[in-house]
Parts: structure tokens; C-alpha cells; sequence
């Protein structure tokens, strides 16, 4: 229980939400404009718009969160700021996939109706669009976080700060006991987090 109560580590726990939250946030946000080019039924041009939303979430997807890690810490060198921009770009991909996803699978009717009377894309989106989208990408907002938190600690191993760096830290001074009781707090917190996310995303979908 000592290790677990050291100052540096409830540190470290602490930078770790912190980089989930930001890296979580930031992913989401960036992710819904790119999922708005990239869904072909709403996009605001097939030619130009969809190909560009398509291939920016493909490669935030296509390279894994580690390897942003290495390249954010190669240009940034260590700490959070690494991490949390890792974690962006990863949220930007898992985020963006499923929320495009959404927004291909909409009822056409209001987007058309809209469109027929003069509107604008902004407004087609505002007013037909996410009406009908806003409880899933709610939804989609609290699982992408689950998902950050999980990988918020592998991003802090190879670099972004965080519970992972502390884990590598006390790995390498070969202190197993610390090492076992850092790994069941780690286990623990991420259950914590999926059973807070499920109960969330339980509590949303009863919503729609």
C-alpha cells in the first residue's frame, strides 16, 4: 500500500486522466468535422471534401498509438504534451470511424427536405443531421474516452508521461514488488472506468 500512496505516483495517476480527458476531448472534436467529409450521403463535396475526411481518419487509424508516441516524443521530447497529442491522433481515428459510420446510416428525409428550400451545408448539418445523431455520438464521445484511458497508460510507457512511465521507471529498477502493486492499481482503475463509461453509455442509450 505504500508504494500505491507514494506522492510521484498519485502524480503520475493524476497526469494520466489528465492526458485521457485532453487526448479524449481534443480527438472527439477534431473527429466530428472529418466524419462530416468523410460520410459520402451528407459530405460537402465527393470529389474533394470526402477523399481528404476519408484518408485523415484512415491514417490516424492505420498507425498504432505507440508509434505516434515515439514520433510526438522523437519532435517533443518526453512528458505529457507527447502523450496527449498521441492520444489525439488516436481519438481522431477510433472516433472518426465510428462516427461516420452514424452519419452514413441517417434518415435522408430531413437532410433532403432541407436542402430543397436553399439551405446551406452548415445548416443541413445543424438542423437535419445531428438531431438525429446527437445521442450515439454522445455515446461514442464516452466509449472513445474508456478507450483513451486504457491507452493512455501503453502511451505514458514509451514516453507521454503518466502511470506507463512510472511503470517503466520501477521495470527497469527491477522493483517487483512495486511493479505487481502499480499493475493492480492500473488494472483497477481501468475497470473503474468501463464500469463509469458502461453505466454512462447504458444511461444515454435509453435516451434515444
Amino acid at each position: 500500500m505504500n508504494y500505491v500512496s507514494d506522492a510521484d505516483f498519485l502524480r503520475s495517476v493524476l497526469r494520466t486522466l489528465e492526458m485521457s480527458l485532453l487526448g479524449g476531448f481534443f480527438g472527439v472534436v477534431c473527429s466530428i468535422p472529418l466524419a462530416w467529409l468523410a460520410a459520402r450521403n451528407i459530405t460537402v463535396s465527393k470529389r474533394i471534401a470526402y477523399p481528404f475526411g476519408r484518408f485523415a481518419i484512415m491514417s490516424s487509424r492505420s498507425i498504432h498509438e505507440t508509434i505516434w508516441t515515439i514520433l510526438f516524443v522523437t519532435v517533443l521530447g518526453f512528458g505529457m504534451l507527447a502523450g496527449t497529442l498521441a492520444l489525439t491522433v488516436f481519438c481522431v481515428g477510433f472516433a472518426g470511424k465510428l462516427f461516420s459510420d452514424e452519419l452514413e446510416a441517417i434518415d435522408m428525409g430531413p437532410v433532403e427536405a432541407l436542402r430543397s428550400v436553399g439551405a446551406n451545408p452548415l445548416q443541413v448539418f445543424q438542423y437535419a443531421v445531428l438531431p438525429q445523431v446527437r445521442v450515439a455520438f454522445t455515446g461514442i464521445a464516452i466509449y472513445t474516452w474508456d478507450v483513451a484511458f486504457r491507452a493512455a497508460t501503453v502511451v505514458g510507457f514509451f514516453g507521454g508521461g503518466g502511470m506507463g512511465w512510472y511503470l517503466k521507471r520501477t521495470t527497469q529498477q527491477m522493483e517487483s514488488t512495486r511493479v505487481a502493486a502499480i499493475l493492480l492499481v492500473i488494472i483497477g482503475l481501468v475497470l473503474l472506468a468501463e464500469i463509469g463509461s458502461g453505466w454512462l453509455r447504458k444511461r444515454i442509450g435509453k435516451m434515444r
